[in-house]
């Protein structure tokens, strides 16, 4: 199993924190507000801990539950805290009317992030396409897009202890996609869908 570390302390934090201890991951929440870290930490149990922020997480990997505009300041703040670890972006840059990306450019929160990451850090897009309730009631299908074979490879091996399929979509410039994928989400829950209760998938045909 995985050592994890959560920055942040919302609802996908409490989400995959859930998931993580029930496929048996030893799980460090770590938040701005302590006395929300500790309270968060406590409703997981299974003998999660909490970090100071900006500390060095105990995880191998550390998950960035936050939201997008926070994502990279924190990363920065960490420094080189986070050398070597694994980081797991899950934001979804959302614009303010929900039907495109807050950048314009060709690029990602996750890419962003590799600029400001330590050396040695693996940065790994994951997470992003799936509705906080149905991560926690169902088993969608997990994209991940990433530069580094190893962070990706420990991401796997933590997405299949959640019960889950992970599915690399390639390279961290694909990451991009993956956040547009988000955006088709609250498309398809706005209209074709209607509703919030799925995820995107992939369906294969029998062999």
């Amino acid at each position: 199993m995985s050592d994890i570390s959560i920055i942040g302390t919302g609802n996908m934090a409490r989400t995959i924190g859930a998931r993580a201890i029930a496929g048996g991951n030893t799980v460090e929440i770590m938040g701005r507000d302590r006395s929300k870290a500790a309270d968060l930490a406590k409703a997981l149990g299974g003998g999660t801990t909490t970090g100071e922020w900006g500390a060095a997480p105990a995880g191998d990997i550390v998950i960035l539950a936050l939201l997008y505009d926070g994502v990279v300041p924190a990363v920065t703040q960490y420094g080189d805290a986070l050398a070597g670890k694994v980081i797991v972006d899950i934001s979804n840059p959302f614009n303010a009317t929900f039907d495109g990306l807050a950048h314009r450019e060709e690029t990602s929160i996750a890419q962003e992030v590799a600029k400001v990451a330590p050396a040695g850090a693996g940065v790994v897009k994951a997470f992003n396409t799936i509705f906080r309730h149905v991560l926690e009631k169902g088993r969608p299908d997990v994209f991940l897009a990433g530069d580094d074979a190893r962070a990706k490879a420990s991401v796997e091996v933590f997405v299949k202890s959640l019960g889950l399929r992970p599915l690399d979509v390639g390279g961290l410039k694909m990451a991009h996609w993956l956040e547009g994928a988000g955006v088709i989400t609250v498309g398809l829950a706005n209209h074709g869908v209607g509703n919030l209760d799925f995820a995107l998938s992939i369906t294969e045909l029998p062999v």
